[in-house]
């Protein structure tokens, strides 16, 4: 059985809705931070600490209304323990967090992450839809993909 994907448009008078934030789960917030930081290029946007939990939203500089937030697993002060555990467990396995990029050169993007000593999940490649992408993962396991979109012509 073939699966032939559609696009549907549905325009909703008044909303003009924009992305401003999503969070990733991350084993240790430090280490998540050098390579946000240092790999990536991002800034930190706030940094808050409660109850034993920590949260840190990052964002590339190009973006200021974007936040990535930065999280220990169920960092949150009604998750139960089993839940917090179970979490973590996910987590260990890299399937948890998920980030898309657009890169303009996703080549030299590959090239930087892989000499920064990022684990390289996909090496650059076309895709039948004519971009070219590469993945990574991020120290605790979430997949970061950077997709160089279609060239004109």
């Amino acid at each position: 059985m073939s699966h032939t994907p559609r696009t549907v448009v549905r325009s909703v008078t008044g909303l003009n809705l924009k992305l401003s934030s999503c969070t990733l789960a991350v084993h240790d917030v430090d280490e998540a931070l050098g390579f946000y930081l240092d790999v990536l290029g991002f800034e930190v946007r706030d940094d808050v600490e409660f109850e034993g939990m920590r949260w840190v939203s990052v964002g590339p500089p190009s973006q200021p209304d974007v936040q990535i937030f930065l999280e220990s697993p169920g960092a949150d002060p009604g998750v139960s323990p089993a839940d917090r555990q179970a979490i973590e467990d996910l987590l260990a396995t890299g399937l948890l967090g998920r980030l898309s990029f657009v890169t303009d050169n996703c080549d030299a993007t590959f090239e930087h992450l892989e000499a920064a000593g990022a684990d390289v999940m996909q090496e650059p490649i076309n895709q039948p839809d004519g971009v070219r992408d590469c993945a990574f993962l991020d120290p605790s396991g979430n997949m970061l993909r950077f997709t160089q979109p279609r060239q004109a012509g």
